[in-house]
């Protein structure tokens, strides 16, 4: 690529311009392909398409991420506070105000999973059909309805009907966010963005623990502490979705913050991850091949089995920190240093994602803490004189958040095609919510303190993530040579560089020219299993 002459390179672009122009892109046998994503019907409608460079790809990316970070950060930060809110109530007397029993606290816990299972096949409807912005404005405002109604429900029964409410307006917030990030970053930058957002649990741990503990203090006549603890963050939930409404875009081809310029790049920044940006059709071949394609399973695999401990810690975390002899306001001020590992474990993890440009060995790398905690929880003995012992191997635990994002994101890389990419993401979500339904019902309250069954499951399924990571791995250099044989049987190169994993440089313009005027597969919304041109990465 680097021999190629600056009137070659201009020749290419003719060549683009006219075969965008013709409504398709035409390959080298001179096939001709119906425009199927809109990021080609806008390229078609300006005439031209742009050449990506490392000043205006930063510039681009910067927008970007001022517009839709803060918006993803805070509807994130809201969804897992008012998540919390269950397990900061328990602290405050829910459990017994509320005569909870047996298993009921639990189902608490379970059920808000439970609604988004069953949700996920229509959220997975609704992302491709409608616009994504209004989605989670909607989402937003529906879950703080519900929250605010909580303090109403006195009893077992209401507060099921409540949580399963949740669950159901919660349900849309990950798969959407997922999607979000397909369709605005680069392979490259995907880790460090969906790790960024899920990393707003570590700070509910944090900021969400010193709100709690500021609320607990309030002496009302008329509301306990745990129902002023869930209208307060029901109404500020309430209050944000009018500022998603307002800020936040639907895609980079209708976004109002960018310029007609800054679309072409915004589209040409994301031709080298060949998933295209946005496709309002849905097309059941698509579905099939997601159900067939044993990489869904393999994620749905992934998810389950970190989703069962997260269910059960997040539920109970409060309370095994407070068996280990604490009274209410300490267990919450412990709480704090176990969000701050989280934040840490996630954004480190996204880090070392994106620079070693792998993502199963550090997700084998981040497994490895998580079994060292359970391991010393179970143990040591749970006596005054090893609390300190019994904190350190609780926060060694809370490692366990950095995995989840980088399992979105390893699928996220991995899956084209935009009914596909839905449909695979609606699977491991239901892997994630069936998980966690059987985490929280893996803890009793009345195995207090030791939990036993529920660390003992917990420290098995670590290792099982380790041996899922291994197959996943082994079957996506599977992939790649069988894609290496398909472009040799097509006269093609077998090796195509990945430059979707690399920053950008001024080369980039050169080989993203060169591979349009060739069979340009980028924007025919292939699914990765039919674009022989798309590199998995492990």
């Amino acid at each position: 690529m680097s021999g190629v002459t600056p009137k070659a390179q201009d020749d290419h672009v003719a060549s683009i311009e006219q075969v965008e122009r013709g409504g398709g892109v035409q390959g080298v046998q001179g096939a001709q392909h119906p425009p199927e994503d809109e990021a080609l019907e806008l390229i078609n409608d300006l005439g031209h398409s742009t050449l990506l460079t490392p000043e205006n790809n930063a510039r681009v990316l910067r927008q970007i991420d001022l517009r839709l970070l803060p918006v993803m950060l805070g509807i994130y930060f809201l969804q897992q506070m008012d998540k919390s809110t269950l397990s900061y109530a328990s602290v405050f007397g829910l459990i017994e105000k509320t005569h909870l029993h047996g298993l009921e606290y639990s189902w608490l816990g379970s059920v808000v999973y439970a609604a988004q299972l069953v949700s996920q096949p229509l959220v997975a409807y609704l992302l491709v059909k409608v616009p994504l912005g209004k989605f989670l404005a909607v989402s937003c405002l529906a879950w703080g309805i519900v929250l605010s109604c909580m303090p109403a429900a006195n009893n077992f029964p209401g507060l099921l009907m409540c949580r399963m409410f949740l669950g159901v307006c919660e349900a849309g917030i990950a798969p959407a966010f997922i999607a979000v990030t397909q369709m605005w970053y680069r392979r490259r930058e995907q880790p460090i963005r969906l790790g960024s957002w899920y990393a707003m649990n570590g700070v509910v741990n944090m900021v969400g623990s010193l709100i709690t503990y500021g609320l607990g203090h309030i002496n009302s006549s008329v509301f306990a502490p745990y129902q002023i603890i869930f209208l307060f963050f029901g109404l500020i939930t309430v209050g944000f979705s009018a500022f998603i409404l307002f800020f936040m875009p639907d895609s980079p081809l209708k976004c109002k913050f960018l310029n007609e310029e800054d679309k072409l790049i915004a589209i040409e920044r994301l031709r080298m991850n060949q998933q295209g940006i946005e496709s309002h059709h849905w097309k059941w071949d698509h579905v099939k091949e997601a159900a067939l394609d044993l990489k869904s399973w393999l994620w749905f695999s992934l998810m389950f089995s970190i989703s069962i401990p997260s269910g059960g810690i997040s539920t109970f975390g409060a309370l095994i920190i407070k068996n280990f002899g604490y009274d209410s306001f300490t267990t919450i001020l412990f709480n704090i240093p176990f969000g701050a590992v989280q934040l840490v474990a996630t954004m480190g993890g996204a880090w070392l994602a994106t620079k070693l440009k792998v993502k199963g060995p550090i997700l084998i790398f981040l497994c490895l803490f998580p079994i060292a905690g359970c391991v010393m929880l179970l143990q040591i003995p749970h006596t005054a004189a090893n609390r300190g012992a019994l904190l350190a191997g609780y926060y060694l635990i809370s490692v366990y958040p950095g995995i989840t994002p980088l399992v979105y994101s390893w699928s996220a890389a991995n899956t084209a095609g935009e009914t596909k990419k839905k449909v695979t993401t609606g699977i491991f979500i239901i892997g994630q919510s069936a998980g966690n339904i059987i985490g929280p019902n893996l803890y009793t309250t009345a195995e207090a303190p030791l939990y036993r069954r529920g660390l003992i499951s917990n420290l098995a399924l670590f290792c099982v993530l380790i041996v899922l990571c291994s197959m996943n791995m082994a079957y996506l250099f599977f992939l790649n040579k069988k894609h290496e044989r398909q472009r040799v049987a097509l006269g093609k190169s077998s090796t195509v560089i990945d430059a979707s994993m690399d920053a950008v440089t001024h080369q980039d313009k050169q080989n993203s020219t060169l591979q349009a005027v060739a069979e340009d597969n980028v924007f025919r919304d292939l699914t990765d299993l039919a674009n022989e041109d798309f590199v998995y990465v492990y």
